[in-house]
């Protein structure tokens, strides 16, 4: 007899199932990719007007980045002890009570702790998005699900510059560009109320009867030939400790299933998302340090972030024929070689925006795959867990970078050395990744990435 988990992932594949929870998943995440971009067009406005130094105008994205890497730890671990469903809805109304108070801010130090805030709300997005999607999504398709996801992030991205570009007139633009988000993500935080809870997560909790409703209606609403199946005991934890305490205990946790695998999940966000994050954060700067106007600089920006619509589609295509390994092992060192053939062409307006675009659609080729195989890497207690502390060590990193690029790298060693050297460090993850980990192709969740040794914590309590 089949587990009820098993049931889920082969379920046949419906638009009014589970592509209702791709849409309300992915709408999330595109509010994330709206409130990172936007970091790049509101540093050159918020630091004219509060008159920062190079240094300082750092500052604006590292406030929200760092802000994400909290949250994507704190909510990863929600979601993983108390559920999927309370952490998709809350994540939002943070981020969007944050946002607009940012837009008021005074001065220069309340506009960066309200970025900061916001930034903790929206962190949880991705890995409570990725785990939800991905739970509910039937393995054979689950490759193109969770690459497809991405696909809205072109669409935050893009957003967020148009909306830049056409604002840069207006008085006030930047405090105008915050309010832009607020009401279509308390709209979406309200859809999200409706959505159910992760049914392989109840099934892992050992909460069998409402893992049975969800799956039984799953199962009546996609069509599927109803049959007799198991729960499974629920998976023994320790889930005592407060917020911190949680949140450390899922750190000890993840490590301690298979260390490799967790080393290689951290290696690739890490090395992938600082060259993603340092040409994003500073796009509009460098373009306009080479003498782009203001309009020209943010709409090249904006072709940047909307030839990822292509990339997502590449990844989407490719991602079950060729294998999430191969994919990210070629397009992550080509997005990085875009980058210095692109700190190389500035003398050339036309080149350097052709290398813009190949960059745009190469980052979002990797980007998707590697979100989708690292959510597949561990099993359903650890997944946002996993995830997020992967998310957060990249956010922690990649918050500083915008205020090391700014301040030192670009200055002192220049583009084309500083991309080369953070091109030098995905080559090195893609590396590792093709020796330290397995392809997740076609297989089925929980049972991909086996433990080193078995979970037990030091003092276990039986989940009821």
């Amino acid at each position: 007899m089949r587990t009820g988990d098993q049931i889920v992932q082969d379920l046949p594949w419906r638009w009014s199932v589970q592509g209702k929870i791709f849409l309300i998943g992915g709408l999330g995440y595109m509010f994330d990719a709206w409130d990172v971009a936007l970091n790049g067009f509101l540093t050159p406005l918020v630091g004219a007007e509060f008159g920062l130094s190079p240094g300082q105008k750092g500052l604006v994205a590292t406030a929200n980045l760092i802000g994400m890497a909290v949250g994507a730890v704190v909510w990863g671990t929600v979601a993983d002890r108390i559920g999927r469903k309370r952490a998709f809805s809350v994540t939002l109304l943070v981020f969007a009570l944050f946002s607009v108070l940012g837009a008021l801010s005074p001065n220069v130090e309340v506009f960066l702790a309200l970025r900061f805030l916001a930034g903790v709300g929206l962190g949880g997005c991705v890995p409570v998005d990725y785990a939800i999607v991905s739970e509910f999504s039937p393995r054979r398709h689950r490759g193109r699900v969770l690459s497809a996801m991405d696909g809205w992030w072109p669409v935050g991205t893009t957003l967020a510059a148009v909306t830049a570009t056409l604002l840069v007139p207006v008085s006030g633009n930047w405090r105008w560009m915050l309010v832009l988000m607020i009401l279509p993500a308390l709209l979406l935080f309200w859809i999200r109320r409706g959505v159910p809870e992760s049914p392989l997560y109840l099934v892992r909790k050992g909460r069998e009867a409402e893992a049975r409703a969800v799956i039984d209606e799953l199962v009546r609403r996609t069509g599927a030939p109803a049959e007799p199946y198991s729960i499974p005991p629920a998976v023994v934890e320790d889930t005592r400790g407060g917020a911190v305490t949680a949140a450390f205990d899922q750190l000890r946790r993840v490590w301690a299933f298979n260390p490799r695998i967790t080393a290689v999940a951290w290696s690739l966000f890490i090395s992938v998302m600082l060259v993603y994050y340092a040409a994003l954060s500073w796009m509009p700067s460098i373009l306009r340090a080479q003498g782009f106007g203001e309009i020209a600089a943010f709409a090249s920006t904006a072709l940047m972030n909307a030839l990822g619509i292509v990339g997502v589609a590449v990844a989407v295509l490719l991602v079950e024929k060729v294998g999430r390994k191969r994919i990210v092992a070629v397009a992550g060192p080509l997005a990085a070689l875009s980058l210095v053939v692109f700190s190389l062409l500035l003398g050339s307006p036309t080149g350097a925006v052709i290398a813009i675009g190949a960059f745009g659609m190469l980052a979002l080729v990797v980007i998707p795959v590697m979100y989708a195989y690292v959510s597949e890497l561990y099993p359903t207690e650890l997944r946002a867990s996993g995830f997020g502390w992967a998310s957060s060590s990249s956010r922690a990193v990649t918050g500083f970078a915008p205020l090391v690029f700014g301040s030192l790298l670009w200055p002192v060693l220049g583009l084309p050395l500083t991309f080369a050297v953070l091109g030098g460090l995905v080559v090195a993850a893609v590396v590792f990744m093709m020796l330290g980990a397995p392809e997740t192709r076609g297989r089925e969740l929980d049972r991909i990435a086996e433990p080193v040794k078995p979970m037990a914590p030091a003092t276990t309590t039986q989940v009821p």
